[in-house]
C-alpha cells in the first residue's frame, strides 16, 4: 500500500495553499461579514485552474484525478468556507452534471466557460418541501410539442444568483414510472429565460460570502434539445451527482478542521496562564491531540474514498461514510479550538469563529448526517 501523494498532487497542495493564504484569507473575513460574493475571487480560482479540475482538456478542464480535486478543496476550505463552497459546488455539482451527461453539443457550449472561471452554474435539486425526501419534488415539466413547460420553484442553490451564474441543471417531475412513483428528468436552464427568477438568499448563518438562491419558474418554455440526457434519468444523474459532491463536502470538512486546528495550536502555544502556556495544560493539549488524531483518520478516509472511484471501484458507501465522518469531525474540532480560544473565539477577529459557523451547513447539505447513516445502513445489509 503506497500512502504518498504523487508529485503533482504535492504541487497542487503548495500552489492552492499559497493561493489561498494570499489571496483569500486577507479578505475572507471582510466578505463574510458583509455577506459579498466575490466574482474577482473565482475568476482568479479558475485562472488557476480551480473550476474544471477533473474535466477533461479538450473542454477546458485540467484532466486530474479525484483527488487532486479533492486536495485542491481541502486547501481552500482550510482558510475559507464560502471560497470552498464556491469551487465544491462549482465543480460537483455544476459542471459535474453536464460534464457526465450532456452531450457533445451541451458540453462544448458550456463546459469551457465554467471551467475558465468566466461563468458558474448551479444544480437545482432542494425544494422549499423537498429536502431530504428528494422524492418529494413538486417543480414539474410537461411537453408542448418541441418544448417543455417548467412551473415550480427550488431553494438553497449555491452559485445560481451571482454575476457570474449562467444557467442551473433542474431536475423536475415529468410523468410517472408504473410503480407509481414520479419519473424524473434533468433539463439545462439558462438565466434570462422568459419565466425563470433567481432571487439570492441572504442574512446566512454560514457561507456568508458564497452565493445561494430561490428560484422560481413560471411557464418556463425549455427547448427540447436542452433535456440532459433522456428523460427519465433525472433521478439518477443526481444520485450520482450527489455521490461525488459528498466528496467535496467532506473536503470541506477535512480542510476546515485542519485550519480551526492550527489556529488553536498556535494560539495555545502563545496563550500565557498561570505563568505557562495553555498548551502544557493536560486539558487543552488531549484537546489538540485529539484533534489531531480525527483528522488524520478523516485525511485517510477520504482519500482511500477517492482512490476507489479514480480506480473505477464501487465507493458509494465510503462517500457517504467521508462526508459523514469529516463533517462530524470538523464539528469536534471546532467546538475544541473555540473552547481553547475561551472568550477571544467568540470574537469575529479570529478565524475559529468563522469555522464554527461554518461547519454547521456541513452536517445538514447535500445529505444530512442523518440521510448518511441510512445510506451506509443499507449498504451493510441493516435496512
Amino acid at each position: 500500500m503506497d500512502f504518498d501523494l504523487t508529485k503533482e498532487q504535492k504541487m497542487i497542495r503548495r500552489e492552492v495553499r499559497k493561493f489561498a493564504e494570499s489571496e483569500i484569507a486577507p479578505v475572507a473575513a471582510e466578505l463574510d461579514e458583509k455577506e459579498e460574493f466575490s466574482a474577482d475571487i473565482t475568476k482568479k480560482m479558475g485562472e488557476i485552474g480551480l473550476l474544471g479540475l477533473f474535466v477533461s482538456e479538450q473542454y477546458g478542464g485540467e484532466g486530474l484525478d479525484y483527488i487532486s480535486y479533492i486536495i485542491a478543496v481541502e486547501e481552500v476550505a482550510r482558510v475559507d468556507g464560502s471560497q470552498a463552497a464556491t469551487i465544491a459546488a462549482g465543480n460537483s455539482l455544476g459542471i459535474g452534471p453536464l460534464y457526465y451527461f450532456g452531450n457533445e453539443e451541451q458540453k462544448r457550449k458550456y463546459l469551457p466557460k465554467l471551467c475558465s472561471g468566466e461563468a458558474l452554474w448551479g444544480f437545482g435539486l432542494t425544494e422549499p418541501d423537498a429536502g431530504s425526501d428528494a422524492g418529494g419534488s413538486k417543480t414539474t415539466a410537461v411537453k408542448n410539442a418541441d418544448e417543455w413547460v417548467l412551473n415550480g420553484s427550488k431553494i438553497f442553490i449555491t452559485n445560481a444568483a451571482c454575476e457570474l451564474s449562467l444557467g442551473i441543471t433542474v431536475q423536475a417531475v415529468t410523468g410517472t414510472r408504473p410503480n407509481g412513483k414520479p419519473e424524473y428528468t434533468c433539463f439545462i436552464l439558462e438565466h434570462g429565460t422568459p419565466g425563470f427568477k433567481a432571487v439570492p438568499m441572504h442574512k446566512k448563518m454560514m457561507w456568508r460570502a458564497s452565493s445561494t438562491a430561490e428560484l422560481y419558474f413560471n411557464d418556463v418554455r425549455i427547448p427540447k434539445e436542452n433535456m440532459l440526457g433522456n428523460k427519465g434519468e433525472g433521478f439518477h444523474q443526481m444520485l450520482q451527482t450527489l455521490d461525488r459532491g459528498r466528496l467535496s463536502i467532506a473536503a470541506m470538512g477535512l480542510g476546515g478542521a485542519q485550519g480551526a486546528y492550527e489556529a488553536a495550536l498556535k494560539y495555545s502555544r502563545q496563550r500565557i496562564q498561570f505563568g505557562q502556556s495553555i498548551s502544557r495544560f493536560q486539558a487543552v493539549a488531549f484537546k489538540l491531540a485529539d484533534s489531531a488524531m480525527e483528522i488524520e483518520c478523516a485525511r485517510n478516509l477520504l482519500y482511500k474514498t477517492c482512490w476507489l472511484l479514480d480506480n473505477k471501484r464501487q465507493f458509494e458507501k465510503e462517500a457517504a461514510m467521508a462526508k459523514l465522518y469529516c463533517s462530524e469531525v470538523m464539528g469536534r474540532v471546532v467546538n475544541h479550538a473555540v473552547q481553547i480560544y475561551g472568550g477571544y473565539g467568540l470574537m469575529k477577529e479570529n478565524s475559529v469563529e468563522r469555522f464554527y459557523r461554518d461547519q454547521k451547513l456541513l452536517d445538514i447539505g447535500e445529505g444530512t448526517s442523518e440521510i448518511q447513516r441510512i445510506v451506509i445502513a443499507r449498504h451493510i445489509g441493516c435496512l
